[in-house]
């Protein structure tokens, strides 16, 4: 892992010719460019409020979800396990074609729309489409790795919580919560790893306008053949990418404990 990446930093200080296509160089225009172009600023900011907010609903609805299967005694639970885990055995592409059959004009959304309500809904090559795909894709994750820390919680704990008097909710939130945050971070920074650097969803449900940059960096390396900008772009995106992560790591539980 380490080869490429070695190899991959020394392309992003080359400089890109339109003739010879890289040209041996120490420089550091190709990162200039990426901080002065607005146009590269406004893919970024795109990328990370779809992965903040795709991540955010992931935790939102991931958890009630993993909540009850952690502590449901229902000989269905292996079923509804498998029922969680199957989409992952559909590659993330077969899955944003099935979206695309969904949320195209004259799709299952707009038939039952139409016939119902008179209206037509066109959801493709919108934001909500891209965050709607990536949430199918990366809810799995986020509901597994929250009900493998949930069940490591002694369920006595909330039973004497409610013992003392505290109603469910309050017992989650004092209890089961803090208790399960390091679980929740982790899930959280999985899904939002897995945000930041979607590819086919994007493509295939936001359209040639909607950027983001793990296509933006393809965009640049196959069409362009632009190999130093794109490599500058795929290290500024994995050191954003680490950067939040790594903030998220350390100022959540401390403002947590506050």
């Amino acid at each position: 892992m380490l080869a490429p990446l070695i190899l991959l930093a020394r392309f992003s200080l080359n400089r890109f010719d339109p003739n010879v296509l890289m040209q041996d160089a120490l420089t550091g225009a190709n990162y200039l460019r990426f901080f002065t172009d607005s146009f590269y600023l406004s893919v970024m900011r795109t990328t990370v409020l779809v992965s903040v907010g795709s991540t955010a609903l992931c935790l939102l609805l991931g958890m009630p979800i993993a909540y009850r299967l952690a502590r449901t005694d229902s000989r269905w639970k292996s079923g509804y396990m498998l029922l969680i885990i199957l989409p992952l055995f559909i590659g993330s592409t077969v899955r944003t074609v099935g979206w695309l059959i969904l949320f195209a004009h004259g799709g299952m959304l707009d038939i039952v729309a139409s016939r119902l309500f008179g209206l037509h809904v066109d959801l493709m090559y919108s934001p909500s489409a891209v965050v709607t795909g990536i949430l199918a894709v990366n809810l799995p994750f986020m509901i597994l790795t929250l009900q493998a820390v949930i069940e490591g919680i002694d369920v006595r704990l909330e039973e004497a919580a409610r013992g003392l008097g505290a109603a469910p909710g309050r017992a989650f939130w004092r209890v089961v919560w803090p208790l399960a945050l390091p679980g929740v971070l982790i899930a959280s920074i999985l899904c939002f790893i897995l945000s930041m650097n979607a590819y086919a969803t994007p493509v295939l449900l936001g359209g040639p306008r909607f950027h983001m940059m793990a296509p933006l960096i393809y965009w640049e390396f196959s069409s362009n053949n632009n190999w130093p900008l794109a490599a500058a772009l795929a290290f500024i995106l994995m050191a954003t990418t680490l950067l939040l992560t790594g903030l998220a790591n350390r100022v959540i539980p401390r403002r947590y404990r506050a």
